[in-house]
Protein backbone atom coordinates (compact mmCIF):
# COMPACT_ATOMS: atom_id res chain seq x y z
CA UNK A 1 0.00 0.00 0.00
CA UNK A 2 1.27 3.45 -0.92
CA UNK A 3 0.67 6.53 1.21
CA UNK A 4 1.84 10.12 1.43
CA UNK A 5 2.64 11.43 4.90
CA UNK A 6 1.94 15.08 5.62
CA UNK A 7 4.65 16.99 7.49
CA UNK A 8 2.56 17.38 10.66
CA UNK A 9 2.22 13.59 10.95
CA UNK A 10 5.96 13.19 10.46
CA UNK A 11 6.71 15.79 13.15
CA UNK A 12 4.22 14.22 15.56
CA UNK A 13 5.73 10.79 14.96
CA UNK A 14 9.34 11.90 15.34
CA UNK A 15 8.88 14.10 18.40
CA UNK A 16 5.75 12.96 20.20
CA UNK A 17 4.89 9.32 19.36
CA UNK A 18 1.43 7.81 19.22
CA UNK A 19 -0.27 6.72 16.00
CA UNK A 20 2.02 8.89 13.84
CA UNK A 21 5.12 7.13 15.22
CA UNK A 22 3.57 3.72 14.56
CA UNK A 23 2.95 4.73 10.94
CA UNK A 24 6.55 5.93 10.56
CA UNK A 25 7.75 2.65 12.08
CA UNK A 26 5.65 0.70 9.55
CA UNK A 27 7.31 2.67 6.73
CA UNK A 28 10.82 2.00 8.05
CA UNK A 29 9.94 -1.70 8.48
CA UNK A 30 8.61 -1.66 4.89
CA UNK A 31 5.12 -2.80 5.88
CA UNK A 32 3.76 0.14 3.86
CA UNK A 33 5.32 2.37 1.22
CA UNK A 34 5.42 6.10 1.83
CA UNK A 35 6.00 8.28 -1.21
CA UNK A 36 7.39 11.79 -1.29
CA UNK A 37 8.86 14.34 -3.65
CA UNK A 38 12.12 16.21 -3.14
CA UNK A 39 10.04 19.25 -2.17
CA UNK A 40 8.27 17.25 0.55
CA UNK A 41 11.55 15.79 1.85
CA UNK A 42 13.03 19.30 2.00
CA UNK A 43 10.02 20.47 4.03
CA UNK A 44 10.38 17.51 6.41
CA UNK A 45 14.06 18.35 6.97
CA UNK A 46 13.44 22.08 7.46
CA UNK A 47 10.67 21.57 9.99
CA UNK A 48 12.59 18.89 11.89
CA UNK A 49 15.57 21.25 12.08
CA UNK A 50 13.32 24.03 13.40
CA UNK A 51 11.99 21.68 16.08
CA UNK A 52 15.51 20.59 17.02
CA UNK A 53 16.61 24.22 17.27
CA UNK A 54 13.67 25.00 19.58
CA UNK A 55 14.57 22.07 21.80
CA UNK A 56 18.21 23.20 21.80
CA UNK A 57 19.61 20.23 19.96
CA UNK A 58 18.53 17.33 22.18
CA UNK A 59 17.42 15.34 19.14
CA UNK A 60 19.79 14.55 16.31
CA UNK A 61 18.72 15.49 12.80
CA UNK A 62 19.76 12.03 11.54
CA UNK A 63 16.55 10.70 13.07
CA UNK A 64 14.99 11.18 9.61
CA UNK A 65 17.57 9.10 7.75
CA UNK A 66 15.98 5.64 8.14
CA UNK A 67 12.57 7.00 7.19
CA UNK A 68 13.78 8.87 4.12
CA UNK A 69 15.81 5.83 2.99
CA UNK A 70 12.65 3.71 3.23
CA UNK A 71 10.54 6.17 1.23
CA UNK A 72 9.94 6.10 -2.50
CA UNK A 73 10.97 9.46 -3.92
CA UNK A 74 9.06 10.42 -7.03
CA UNK A 75 9.30 13.24 -9.53
CA UNK A 76 6.02 15.16 -9.58
CA UNK A 77 4.24 15.72 -12.89
CA UNK A 78 0.77 16.78 -11.82
CA UNK A 79 -0.02 20.35 -10.76
CA UNK A 80 -3.18 21.06 -8.80
CA UNK A 81 -4.64 24.11 -7.12
CA UNK A 82 -7.27 22.57 -4.88
CA UNK A 83 -6.22 23.06 -1.28
CA UNK A 84 -7.15 26.27 0.54
CA UNK A 85 -3.50 26.35 1.70
CA UNK A 86 -1.60 26.32 -1.62
CA UNK A 87 1.50 24.92 0.12
CA UNK A 88 -0.42 21.67 0.76
CA UNK A 89 -1.10 21.01 -2.93
CA UNK A 90 2.27 19.24 -3.15
CA UNK A 91 0.87 16.38 -1.05
CA UNK A 92 -2.09 15.96 -3.41
CA UNK A 93 0.25 16.06 -6.42
CA UNK A 94 2.59 13.49 -4.90
CA UNK A 95 -0.28 11.16 -3.99
CA UNK A 96 -1.71 11.33 -7.51
CA UNK A 97 1.61 10.83 -9.28
CA UNK A 98 2.71 7.99 -6.97
CA UNK A 99 -0.68 6.24 -7.20
CA UNK A 100 -1.01 6.40 -3.42
CA UNK A 101 -4.30 5.40 -1.83
CA UNK A 102 -4.03 7.68 1.21
CA UNK A 103 -2.68 10.96 2.41
CA UNK A 104 -2.17 10.71 6.16
CA UNK A 105 -2.54 14.15 7.69
CA UNK A 106 -3.56 16.16 10.71
CA UNK A 107 -3.91 19.34 8.63
CA UNK A 108 -7.48 20.63 8.47
CA UNK A 109 -6.74 22.22 5.09
CA UNK A 110 -6.17 18.72 3.67
CA UNK A 111 -8.61 16.77 5.83
CA UNK A 112 -11.53 18.97 4.74
CA UNK A 113 -11.02 17.69 1.17
CA UNK A 114 -11.60 14.07 2.36
CA UNK A 115 -11.15 12.54 -1.11
CA UNK A 116 -9.08 13.52 -4.13
CA UNK A 117 -9.86 11.18 -7.01
CA UNK A 118 -9.23 7.70 -5.59
CA UNK A 119 -7.10 9.09 -2.76
CA UNK A 120 -8.57 9.28 0.73
CA UNK A 121 -7.27 11.92 3.13
CA UNK A 122 -7.32 10.52 6.66
CA UNK A 123 -5.93 11.17 10.12
CA UNK A 124 -3.06 9.11 11.51
CA UNK A 125 -5.45 7.53 14.03
CA UNK A 126 -7.94 6.50 11.34
CA UNK A 127 -5.22 5.12 9.09
CA UNK A 128 -3.55 3.20 11.91
CA UNK A 129 -6.80 1.71 13.20
CA UNK A 130 -7.93 0.56 9.74
CA UNK A 131 -4.67 -0.62 8.17
CA UNK A 132 -1.96 -1.31 10.73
Amino acid sequence: MRIVIDTNVLISGVFFGGFPREILRAVVEQKITACATTEIINEYEEIVQEMIDRKQGHINRTILSPLIKAMEIIEPVTRVEICRDPDDNKFLECAKDSHSLYIVSGDKDLLVIEQFGNIQIVTAKDFYEKYL
